[in-house]
């Protein structure tokens, strides 16, 4: 296999190092299931599409149309649902569980990219175009997802044109973050960037909130260390703008402080 291109949000590209991660054959864990064979395992396999944005406003029978030719399966925890090199021709959307994105570069250094929760997506770049992926996608834990291949992706946004706005919309969203994330990783200090991201979920989830990720991923995906963050979390809870209740719940004290630290 020839190297593949990956690197950070910020970083230059660079040759991509495999990592020490189990990859199961696909007929060890991923058990085909083209008829569900039980009512109950066709209400999670239509719940699946129903749950994605650019599917969940067509109406039932066009659902069911597309859900026909999805395929359901099932990665283990520390499975790699593909890496830099493999053929992206799939789109995956995410049912249970949780997916990790995540690059690497020469150096062995990870970069946090995003993580998919149920409803989410990714594979989509294969829509376009006959290409490799560039990161990995890694199940965080048991993780079930519906998979579409390329051609049928396409055969439905031409039938149904409403998808290709909803995707359009997706990539918007997307992009958005991503810019804003370089911009606190390249212009602002690590406790600005711990502090607007903290701000972000308090915004979406109110005074208390859950770190959706480890102070490892999340470190990476600010761009510094997890003993920074650490280092960072205990100065923001000594000047009252956080209470700190374990290492993923945290009361937000000063919202306003936070947003202009």
């Amino acid at each position: 296999m020839q190297p593949t291109v990956c690197g950070t949000i910020l970083a230059t590209k660079t040759a991509c190092p495999i990592p020490k991660r189990r990859i199961f054959p696909m007929n060890e864990t991923h058990k085909p299931a083209h008829n569900c064979g039980g009512d109950c395992a066709c209400n999670s396999h239509k719940s699946c599409i129903s749950l994605v944005p650019i599917f969940n406003h067509l109406e039932p029978d066009q659902m069911d149309e597309i859900m026909s030719v999805t395929h359901p399966a099932t990665y283990k925890k520390g499975e790699l649902l593909y890496r830099p090199g493999d053929t992206s021709d799939t789109l995956y959307i995410l049912h249970s569980g949780l997916i990790r994105i995540y690059r690497l570069a020469e150096s062995g250094k990870e970069q946090l990219v995003r993580f998919l929760n149920p409803g989410d997506f990714t594979g989509e770049l294969a829509l376009f175009s006959e290409s490799k992926h560039e990161a990995y996608a890694e199940a965080v834990k048991e993780t079930q997802v519906c998979r579409m291949k390329r051609n049928d992706l396409q055969h439905f946004l031409l039938k149904y044109p409403a998808i290709s706005l909803k995707l359009l919309q997706e990539f918007s969203n997307r992009l958005e973050k991503s810019e804003r994330q370089t911009t606190y990783v390249s212009t602002e200090k690590v406790e600005a960037r711990l502090a607007l991201y903290l701000a972000e979920l308090a915004k979406k989830d109110g005074d208390t909130i859950t770190l959706p990720m480890s102070k490892k991923d999340l470190a990476s995906y600010l761009g510094t260390t997890p003993e920074t963050i650490s280092r960072k979390m205990g100065s923001l809870e000594d000047h009252h703008l956080i209470k700190q209740l374990n290492h993923r719940e945290i009361v937000i004290l000063d919202l306003d402080g936070l947003l202009f630290l």
